[in-house]
């Protein structure tokens, strides 16, 4: 029975970091130069367009563990004040997956009437997305037949739409995002119209902050932030410190970072007699280089705490090409923009 505890406990904690979500979840591709992809107001954000393919893989040694493949593009529209948007992406977990694909539309404004060369823009986006959810029950196997398993693949697709605001002032920038925001009718688990209807969450909506600012304009530049996430309906809370340190070199840029992620709220288990309560907290250092216009990127996350699933880690590489860039457009460091 202890046994037991400790294994739905551990599935329960690891699951925290994904908020039994739909959607793309929020890990850490966002710190290789990867804002797009969370925030919708970011897309064509600076000068030309950023392509970001992303792989990210749980538990090598583990059957049927997560993965997750993203690929996404955004630039902005020649000679005006907008930019769009594509993303792509595979959620795989086990039985469970999820294929999407949004599209998205974003509008800058300018601010102020100083120097064109210093950034000072509002920008608003809009990602509306379709999202494809699978659940194969063909593997499934019980001694006692079980009436909501009908031992076929169940998939159902719907419609969602994202919302984001960001502001740009020379090396500061602030991001919000609210994801999800409509109440999707998800049936999943109601393929079997011979049993009762299971309740599908129809609030899966999700609130998204960030802030940072970049310290630095020579060879060596520091940007700190900070990233919080809430959970409509569950109030789930997260929030990551980050610091990244850059070094400008002759064939572009060298970079490396820590991120640490910690949930407010904990879960509670047993163990050995004795009640305890332990909290998500993920340690990810991320290393990267940027190569004339290519971008290359690997993270780690390590989760920490007493109870987990598995020693191993989550990997994760992300690969980028930037066109279109102009060499400094704007008087300030400001990577995401430049």
């Amino acid at each position: 029975m202890k046994n037991r505890i400790l294994l739905l406990f551990s599935f329960f904690v690891l699951s925290f970091n994904s908020y039994a979500q739909e959607g793309i979840p929020v890990y850490f591709d966002y710190l290789s130069d990867n804002y797009y992809l969370v925030f919708p107001s970011m897309a064509g954000i600076g000068e030309g367009g950023k392509i970001r393919g992303t792989i990210r893989k749980q538990w090598f040694n583990v059957d049927e563990a997560p993965s997750l493949q993203t690929l996404n593009a955004h630039f902005r529209i020649a000679d005006s004040d907008s930019g769009i948007g594509f993303i792509f992406h595979n959620d795989a977990n086990g039985y469970h997956s999820q294929t999407g694909f949004k599209a998205t539309y974003a509008h800058h404004l300018r601010m102020g009437s100083e120097d064109v060369r210093i950034l000072n823009q509002l920008s608003f986006g809009l990602s509306a997305g379709y999202l494809q959810s699978n659940l194969d029950e063909s593997e499934f196997r019980s001694v006692i037949p079980d009436p909501i398993i009908n031992g076929t693949n169940n998939s159902v697709g719907y419609f969602n739409i994202d919302l984001g605001m960001s502001y740009n002032y020379k090396d500061f920038y602030a991001h919000f995002a609210m994801l999800n925001a409509l109440n999707s009718d998800r049936n999943l688990y109601n393929s079997n119209v011979n049993v009762a209807p299971v309740v599908a969450i129809d609030n899966v909506r999700r609130f998204v902050v960030g802030t940072g600012y970049i310290f630095g304009r020579n060879e060596w530049q520091v940007e700190p932030s900070v990233l919080f996430q809430l959970t409509d309906f569950t109030k789930e809370k997260t929030i990551d410190f980050n610091a990244k340190v850059y070094r400008d070199v002759d064939f572009g840029r060298l970079w490396a970072g820590v991120s640490y992620r910690r949930s407010f709220d904990g879960a509670q288990f047993q163990s050995n007699g004795t009640f305890g309560e332990q909290r998500l907290q993920l340690i990810t250092p991320i290393i990267g280089a940027n190569i004339k216009n290519f971008l290359v990127s690997y993270n780690y996350s390590y989760q920490m705490g007493d109870i987990r699933f598995d020693n191993g880690g989550f990997h994760q590489i992300t690969v980028g090409y930037d066109f279109g860039q102009s060499e400094r457009k704007y008087d300030c460091y400001c990577p995401a923009a430049q």
